[in-house]
């Protein structure tokens, strides 16, 4: 399956990035237009999320296999390919399985692995809450708190809803989201091979999705991996620390 593009910048080396998450290609509209002042960059939207299709099954085999079809679609391959959490792994299965494609790979604040199972409760409040008669963002803000406690991880969701003439509803898939939360959280254990291309895992010194005793399965899969700390950030490196996550990917992609 193709995915919705948007592209920025006019010219220079082609770089793919990918949100997490309950995220879109417009969570990176700010680092990608600052990459684009030396690439070509293109913001995807992953199945069931943002502009995409919903389809109705969504693991990281068919992930991989969108972002493939989508980069093989735009002609502009080998790329930096960037992805974080959700779509770092996504972008890790990829260049294991289409390393053609891949000319170098970033990886941010995800891991090869299995993690416990996060977000079910979020997918769970935002299906649950009432849309019927929600004129603002507010309405349904209110309707999260018990289950979303942050106002930053309420804001960010809340990203995900429409509020038009049609009314309010979710742009996300959310009970297929919900349903692959499992696999989304797990990772392909029978995965083989590795990716001998430049690979940079940047990682959240107060997030704790990248640890040391993940190093020995990151360097089997990318044996030419190099380390990026970003240390005042947690999971949402490059929303947090914009410019420290800059100056440690922008050497690596030139």
């Amino acid at each position: 399956m193709k995915l919705p593009v948007t592209a920025y910048g006019e010219s220079g080396s082609p770089v793919v990035v990918m949100h997490g998450l309950f995220g879109s290609g417009r969570n990176w509209m700010t680092a990608a237009r600052r990459l684009a002042s030396a690439h070509r960059v293109y913001a995807f939207d992953l199945r069931n999320h943002g502009s995409s299709p919903h389809t109705g099954t969504m693991s990281y085999p068919e992930m991989a296999q969108d972002v493939f079809e989508t980069i093989t679609g735009l002609g502009v391959g080998p790329v930096g390919l960037v992805g974080h959490s959700m779509g770092g792994k996504t972008a890790m299965l990829t260049a294991l399985r289409h390393p053609e494609v891949v000319e170098r790979l970033v990886v941010v604040d995800a891991a090869p692995v299995t993690y416990p199972p996060a977000f079910v409760e979020y997918a769970r409040a935002m299906r649950n809450a009432d849309l019927s008669n929600v004129q603002r963002r507010a309405d349904v803000d209110a309707q999260l708190v018990d289950a979303v406690d942050s106002p930053g991880t309420r804001a960010f969701l809340l990203q995900n809803l429409i509020l038009d003439d049609q009314g309010a509803r979710w742009k996300p898939n959310l009970p297929v989201i919900e349903a692959a939360l499992p696999a989304i959280s797990g990772w392909p254990e029978d995965e083989e091979g590795s990716y001998d291309g430049p690979t940079l895992f940047v990682y959240g010194g107060k997030s704790d999705y990248v640890q040391q005793d993940h190093r020995d399965v990151i360097k089997r899969y990318f044996p030419q991996v190099q380390y990026a700390e970003i240390a005042e950030a947690g999971h949402w490196v490059h929303a947090e620390r914009l410019d420290d996550f800059l100056a440690a990917v922008t050497p690596f992609l030139a």
